[in-house]
């Protein structure tokens, strides 16, 4: 686990505001993610896996359309440019008038425009996500304390990766894959998460507006219902008191397990089990970033006064480099009957 993160209070004690909202709470995990170098026996985001040396490693054997993408590289091509970019800022910020780019440099980075020839074939899937129960709550079954989610890191039938999910008891895994297999080509290098640890934090959710009665929403956009909240906590709000609802009161951003659904660009869909028919809850938030220009109160508190430097090329706290579909979340709902039915994923 990484460093303790914790979310400043709301700015607004919103069912003070709106009784109604009340029983409507719902408890969500933060998980602040964070660049680390996690193990096969950590909580974390694409880092080794507790995967039993004697399973096999499973594969996406689904067609790849090569049209989706002009160039393809492999996952080692991805993590040598992130470094190189590294010892690129460090050299310049070590010495000002070193040279911005050096030849070796320019030669790799044409190699890197390049890419990799296209490969047909089935796809190993990639570590996204890593969860023990004993650090972060999740729905999981009576017989499991972890949740492993990997991805195929190719768009499908939808504009992100397909993800599928495994439990298991963390005891029964004594022998361990030590050298997984990685996939040759990856349609993108935001589909290859940065290795992170977790800072677990527990927060309470609201729903999404369009989750609530009418008469609720129109109470929310209602300016005489917010007369008694100080004018500087929503000045920029002014307007439309119902955004400062959606963006800092309702559902947490970023990574976490349970609490709401977050909605849009769409409207509420159905999410009914694949198999029997139950409407499924959110499990895990697979996030392109933890906070963007208008969600900045949930900045977690160490972070304002000496914030956690943001790997290249990342804004908005994406601490993993993922960008899913021009920065939506990924959100995975399960079955809350049978964890092993199908789950759902919707991109918002």
């Amino acid at each position: 686990m990484n460093a303790i993160r914790t979310t400043p209070p709301r700015p607004v004690d919103v069912t003070a505001l709106f009784p109604q909202l009340a029983p409507l709470a719902r408890t969500a995990t933060r998980l602040h993610p964070r660049p680390g170098s996690p193990t096969a026996h950590d909580s974390s985001v694409g880092g080794p896996l507790l995967w039993p040396a004697d399973e096999p490693w499973p594969h996406c054997d689904e067609p790849h359309d090569s049209r989706v993408t002009r160039v393809v590289h492999s996952p080692d091509d991805i993590r040598l440019f992130r470094r190189r970019q590294v010892a690129a800022a460090e050299r310049l910020r070590l010495d000002p008038q070193a040279p911005t780019v050096t030849p070796e440099e320019l030669e790799a980075a044409q190699r890197f425009r390049e890419g990799r020839p296209w490969f047909d074939g089935p796809i190993a899937m990639m570590p996204v996500a890593q969860l023990y129960a004993r650090d972060i709550p999740f729905p999981c079954p009576p017989d499991a304390d972890l949740l492993q989610v990997l991805w195929c890191p190719f768009d499908h039938a939808m504009a992100h990766p397909k993800t599928v999910l495994f439990w298991r008891s963390s005891a029964t895994v004594t022998d361990v894959l030590d050298a997984p297999p990685e996939p040759p080509i990856v349609q993108s290098a935001y589909y290859l998460p940065e290795p992170c640890l977790f800072s677990p934090e527990q927060v309470t959710d609201y729903p999404n507006p369009s989750e609530l009665s009418e008469e609720l929403r129109d109470q929310l956009d209602d300016m005489s219902r917010w007369e008694t909240v100080d004018p500087a906590l929503y000045s920029s709000y002014a307007d439309d008191p119902g955004e400062l609802y959606l963006n800092n009161l309702s559902t947490a951003p970023g990574w976490k397990t349970g609490g709401w659904t977050r909605w849009s660009p769409t409207d509420p869909v159905p999410r009914l089990c694949p198999e029997c028919g139950t409407e499924e809850v959110p499990l895990l938030t697979i996030a392109s970033s933890e906070w963007d220009g208008g969600s900045e109160t949930w900045i977690a508190e160490e972070e304002r006064p000496n914030p956690t430097p943001l790997p290249l090329g990342a804004r908005d706290g994406n601490f993993t480099l993922i960008s899913i579909t021009g920065g939506n979340n990924l959100q995975l709902h399960v079955c809350p009957d049978s964890p092993d039915h199908p789950h759902i994923e919707l991109l918002q």
